[in-house]
């Protein structure tokens, strides 16, 4: 959702929300890639029943990543789609279900946000192209070095919509993988996976959320069903909180800010393409041919714990006195609507209300003082009461004059202190920066430091450069005299370029002056701030979207149709009279057609993925709807700094103008396209040992064309109807792969079946409550009252993952070795603590075995429960001394050194070799390297394909095509299926 630095807001403030996923490694064994099994317990220390997958947040990182090379295909796409999807299941280990949603068509008023979206990102490829073609020519006539232009198709990222051959690909896969890790994988076991593709109409995360309410409102549902649901929006959190489910989870991506990007002229680190001059890159070390490449590592995850958020909500919304009965489930509902006004992807967020200024803490603020004065909630199971919101509106609209001004203040004092960083920084930079073999390097560099080769001639190399540039600038600071000598109270007037002030767009509303209402309404709708009617109109049309966004949110898509008109928000002082307006939809709307879709939200420049014919309404100047689709369109930075803020000022799509010129064209689809504009639905599959295979497998042999009811004891209580499919997946037929690197899976034994949710009747309100026996989690925020409390004196310990029972870590054999390290070598016992690698003894299988004669270090300290016990065993001095004597005597240098408990054998670097005739002596480390080569694996061996995908037999030998990932080592799975279980 539209919600800029919510999340980095909400984790600021909320910190322990946050944990950090722990996820197990696939081990690698001769080279063969082990597979995880996924059945064993979550190392987490969590189970969760259900995960749920908005795909079109794993989609855009693998087809068009940041941080890595990009796939060369649409194969290797699809594999990394895959992999992203086995490292996520791999995380979660859902128990249950697992939900994977493509978005598929939106509701007119996300289409509009989908349509701003691809124009700019069409525009914007457009101007880079150009600007990068543009400054190649100039470094190049300069005589610069550049490598070598690189000709490779760009990947649109805007067939990543509803309708296009690319999904249709991709719901393809999808039952391919699907099916697969239903045969293979044992932790797929007895899973229930539900697919909705592109085909089914509604966002992921909606769709999601549909599936989550229906479910609730059946009797058979589990109250503490534990959810987990995989997406980067910050919207997802308030549809979290909206299920009022108390076990609910969310998986996200570790935000990583300022990566570091290689320059796309040059391909080297360290700027950016308009700054670049086309040096040639230094050689510095023996693999810099590995210097500028992007580091591989592993995007991690982290979990945003949904019930913690409800912890601090309640102590923050909990109000006493109230005029009536305190519901903190309806105080939630009315935290996320009153999240809606800062910003959401159906509305332009109020002027006034800036996340970035503390806005949601201002409205919390402002709703606690005025809930006295409404007599109730703002909101009650997604319906809005208007003359309450009223109330809360105009509050903010008093102080939206003292906002404005702060914002200005706040905007001049970060300027002035820029500027004074700039100047600081400008005077103390070095004069001078050594180059070549000298030259600083940045930390964490991977090269190793070579040896200087020539010193005396690199030296020199530095001293004519100084003295150059220290002539340069002294001539450049100097002027001429009439006789021509040089002047210092003269100089040359610096250019604009080299000022410190930045250009600032141009800001014709100043909100922070006087008549800032007039100014805004006259520059933003071309009205008079005196049109009464236009300003009423505006601001029905934004109470109308605030009741639609809530109804989305809590009941489902009130109107496929409705949509906000204007590109500006009102003011916040301009709700009045609002309790009169009327918030009803119109009811039967139906949502577009995926190519129609297309025809809304594509420029004409994407039309490629469109019918010939379709893409000419795009095109040609005779067009009836030609005036949709500018070739170029201005973009108001509406008091903002950077263009992707800013709003794209395109003219909103005519519906009934669109339908007309389509039904010109719809005669010209071939079979294939009417099949791809079609409306689909959800695909549920099983593997053959899940309880509701049978069931399945024989609505199949009967041929039953009416839609039967799942037996929720057959399914975790999942409950809906089942129709027969088409392009079902079947026991004991092949499954074809649509991607030729991997092979056909003849063996199947899963099966798939069309599936629907329970309906119910158009007016049915769902209930916004926590479910009757639904068990509340443990508390993990601390206490307010703990210290008042008796607690026996034990101090608070913070809970850091999901489990509050976790162990504390103990002082064990391989601290006091730590200690020894991190201690002055002349306080250091006598021994090897200083000096030596680990022991064998301490039960690593790479550590180096003890040798013959070697006593194994004793646990001194482990026989101490407390700190007033005392140690038992050692030498004459240790016995009888306490565990907290002990180290305080180390630590304060005493003589407090028992000899023979902590006296080592002597170090490995300090012993005499013992030679034997003819041969090399076989040192421990070499006898467990060969010892470990000795290892060969059966099981396992042979070639295969990415993620443990079996390859054909043809696709085996050189096909010019290659996995996603060069290089990486995939294993051939047993013939019984990856891990061998019937």
């Amino acid at each position: 959702m539209g919600v800029p630095a919510f999340f980095r807001w909400l984790s600021r403030k909320y910190p322990s929300i946050i944990v950090n996923c722990v996820e197990e490694k696939a081990k690698e064994c001769n080279g063969v890639k082990i597979p995880i099994d996924t059945s064993k317990p979550n190392p987490n220390e969590v189970e969760f029943d259900n995960l749920y997958l908005d795909m079109n947040g794993i989609i855009h990182p693998c087809t068009h990543p940041e941080d890595k090379p990009a796939p060369k295909n649409e194969d290797e796409m699809m594999v990394a789609i895959f992999e992203y999807i086995d490292r996520i299941f791999n995380i979660v280990r859902p128990r249950r279900l697992l939900y994977m949603a493509i978005d598929g068509v939106a509701p007119r008023a996300k289409m509009n946000q989908q349509r701003s979206r691809r124009f700019r990102a069409s525009k914007e490829g457009m101007e880079a192209a150009e600007e990068k073609q543009k400054i190649r020519q100039e470094i190049l006539a300069k005589g610069g070095f550049l490598p070598p232009e690189e000709v490779k198709e760009r990947f649109d990222s805007n067939c990543i919509t509803p309708g296009t051959e690319f999904m249709d690909n991709l719901a393809k896969c999808l039952r391919y993988y699907i099916a697969d890790r239903l045969n293979s994988d044992p932790g797929w076991k007895n899973l229930t996976v539900i697919l909705s593709d592109a085909s089914a109409p509604g966002e992921g995360e909606h769709k999601i959320m549909d599936y989550i309410r229906r479910q609730r409102a059946q009797p058979n549902h589990d109250p503490n069903t534990h959810h987990c649901l995989c997406g980067a929006d910050a919207d997802l959190i308030m549809l979290g909180l909206a299920t009022h489910e108390p076990n609910f989870t969310i998986i996200r991506e570790e935000f990583k800010p300022n990566k570091p990007k290689p320059c796309a002229l040059c391909n080297q680190m360290g700027h950016e393409v308009k700054d670049c001059q086309g040096l040639p890159r230094e050689k510095q070390g023996k693999h810099d041919q590995f210097a500028d490449s992007l580091p591989m590592a592993e995007q991690e995850f982290i979990f945003i714990r949904l019930c913690v958020l409800r912890e601090y909500l309640e102590r923050e919304l909990t109000m006493a006195s109230l005029p009536f009965t305190f519901d903190f489930e309806r105080s939630v509902d009315d935290w996320v609507f009153m999240c809606f006004f800062v910003g959401n992807d159906f509305l332009p967020h109020l002027p006034s209300l800036e996340i970035r200024e503390g806005a949601i803490d201002r409205l919390v603020n402002i709703y606690k003082n005025v809930v006295h004065k409404t007599g109730g909630y703002l909101t009650e199971s997604g319906f809005v009461n208007l003359q309450r919101v009223q109330m809360i509106m105009l509050a903010v609209g008093e102080v939206e004059d003292s906002i404005f001004k702060k914002r200005k203040d706040d905007d001049d004092n970060f300027k002035r202190r820029q500027k004074e960083k700039r100047k600081r920084m400008k005077r103390d930079q070095p004069s001078f920066i050594p180059g070549g073999q000298f030259s600083p390097q940045a930390l964490g560099n991977r090269s190793s430091p070579q040896a200087i080769s020539n010193p005396r001639q690199a030296a020199f190399e530095m001293r004519m450069h100084d003295r150059q540039n220290s002539t340069t600038s002294s001539s450049a600071n100097t002027s001429l005299t009439p006789d021509s000598s040089p002047s210092l109270a003269g100089g040359i007037k610096r250019k604009a370029e080299d000022s410190d002030s930045e250009p600032e767009p141009e800001d014709n509303i100043r909100l922070w002056e006087t008549g800032w209402k007039q100014r805004y309404y006259k520059n933003k709708f071309d009205v008079d701030a005196s049109d009464e009617k236009f300003r009423r109109k505006v601001v029905q049309s934004y109470v109308e979207g605030l009741c639609w966004v809530l109804r989305y949110y809590y009941q489902g898509c009130a109107s496929w149709n409705w949509y906000y008109p204007f590109h500006y928000a009102p003011f916040a002082s301009d709700f009045e009279g609002i309790a009169d307006m009327p918030s009803d939809f119109e009811k039967g709307s139906k949502p577009f057609k995926p190519l129609e879709q297309l025809m809304g939200v594509f420029p004409a420049a994407s039309g490629n993925f469109l019918p010939p014919t379709w893409r000419k309404l795009m095109t040609d100047p005779e067009s009836s709807i030609i005036d949709f689709y500018p070739e170029d369109f201005a973009i108001d930075l509406n008091g903002k700094k950077y263009a992707w803020q800013g709003v794209a000022l395109l003219p909103f799509v005519d519906e009934r103008r669109l339908r007309a010129a389509l039904e010109e064209v719809y005669p010209d689809l071939t079979p294939e396209e009417n099949r791809r504009n079609s409306l689909g639905g959800d695909v549920l599959f099983v593997g053959k040992h899940h309880p509701l295979c049978d069931f399945i497998v024989e609505q199949y042999k009967t041929k039953n064309t009416e839609p039967v009811d799942i037996p929720p004891e057959l399914c975790h209580g999942i409950q809906g109807k089942l129709t027969l499919n088409e392009n079902a997946v079947l026991p004991d037929q092949t499954v074809e792969s649509p991607v030729p690197m991997l092979r056909d899976l003849t063996l199947n034994s899963a099966v798939s079946i069309s599936f629907k949710d329970p309906q119910f009747d158009e007016n049915f309100v769902f209930k916004a409550t926590v479910l009757p026996g639904a068990k509340k989690p443990a508390p993990v925020l601390k206490p307010g009252d703990w210290e008042k409390t008796n607690n026996d004196g034990r101090p608070w310990r913070p809970q850091l993952g999901f489990n509050r029972d976790r162990k504390p870590v103990h002082l064990d054999p391989s601290a006091f070795r730590t200690l020894g390290h991190t201690m002055p070598r002349e306080r250091v016992m006598p021994g090897m603590y200083a000096n030596a690698v680990p022991l064998g003894a301490y039960g690593s299988p790479y550590a180096r075995p003890l040798l013959s004669g070697q006593q194994q270090i004793p646990k001194l300290l482990s026989s101490v429960a407390a700190p007033g016990k005392e140690v038992i065993g050692g030498s004459q001095e240790v016995r009888g001394a306490t565990a907290s004597d002990l180290l305080s005597k180390w630590l304060t240098g005493s003589d407090l050194r028992p000899q023979e408990a902590w006296r080592g054998p002597t170090p490995l670097f300090q012993q005499t070799p013992q030679r034997t005739a003819g041969a090399a002596p076989l040192l421990p480390w070499n006898r467990m390297l060969q010892s470990q080569n000795q290892f060969q694996p059966s099981q396992y061996q042979g070639l295969g394909g990415p993620m443990g995908y079996p390859q054909r037999p043809e696709d085996r030998m050189d096909r010019g095509r290659q996995a996603y990932g060069p290089g990486r080592p995939y294993p051939l799975p047993p013939p019984s299926g990856r891990y061998g279980w019937n």
